[in-house]
């Protein structure tokens, strides 16, 4: 597919061109390359490392969403024209494919989650209701297996403050459930259906005091990037960063939180 293959190499040439220093890692000394890696792309723009090198190869299947071009041409410091570039190759090799381009956000949004099956920390997507709608293999390790609850309770805020498992999980569980509350204060001037929002806050109210004078206080706070330590099953205290990613295609009504080792 030709479209795809002009793809791949414009991504190729992009890569080489960025610095390390520039996107904010170390050079180090054995670096071979000018650029930047391909896993280093890949981290920095939140896409699983195979799933990025499929796409750099142009291999068949591999079609990137609108949100992730978008956050490649961030990582590849790509200008107005070039990303519009990126953008038109993406959509006429997914035309070449006989591929819809559109998908809704949550589609979007389990996408992303999809492509992170081999990433060995938590990816996992929710709406703004808390709704847990897709997850890897680790989300189960470091928080639960939420195909074992029932579709009702298959929500984060209700696993955070009415499971105590949560509690065993999450060693800073009260910094944690207050910041996961703040973040929904915001995020729920945008809920379109405030009947139901209203029914899980008087639930929640109901079982937990902790979540009612946290809901009560209006503290409000953005998707911001923020370490939460982890009591694994297996692996003891283990301290991730929490990256999210709400790209203008899945706000206001979905998104998608990665995790990440905290190497500093």
């Amino acid at each position: 597919m030709p479209h795809r293959e002009e793809l791949a190499g414009f991504l190729r040439s992009r890569r080489a061109r960025v610095r390390p220093e520039d996107a904010g890692l170390p050079r180090g000394h054995r670096r071979r390359l000018s650029g930047l890696r391909r896993e280093e792309v890949a981290l920095l723009a939140g896409v699983s490392s195979t799933w990025y090198t499929y796409l750099e190869q142009g291999r068949r299947g591999v079609n990137p969403s609108r949100q992730v071009l978008d956050s490649l041409a961030r990582v590849l410091r790509l200008d107005d024209d070039e990303t519009r570039h990126l953008h038109r190759l993406a959509d006429q090799a997914a035309v070449d494919a006989g591929i819809d381009a559109d998908l809704s956000p949550a589609e979007l949004a389990r996408e992303l989650v999809y492509l992170s099956e081999e990433i060995p920390y938590p990816v996992y997507a929710a709406d703004v209701h808390c709704d847990v709608i897709a997850w890897n293999r680790a989300t189960i390790g470091y928080y639960t297996d939420f195909s074992q609850l029932s579709a009702e309770r298959r929500n984060m805020m209700w696993w955070l403050i009415g499971s105590p498992e949560a509690r065993e999980r999450l060693p800073d569980w009260e910094d944690d459930v207050q910041d996961v509350v703040a973040r929904w204060r915001r995020v729920s001037a945008s809920v379109a259906d405030q009947a139901r929002l209203r029914a899980q806050v008087a639930e929640y109210r109901r079982i937990s005091p902790e979540f009612a004078a946290w809901w009560d206080s209006h503290d409000v706070r953005e998707h911001r990037t923020r370490g939460r330590r982890f009591n694994h099953p297996r692996l003891g205290i283990v301290t991730l960063r929490l990256i999210v990613v709400d790209s203008a295609e899945m706000v206001p009504s979905s998104f998608v939180v990665y995790h990440a080792p905290v190497t500093r």
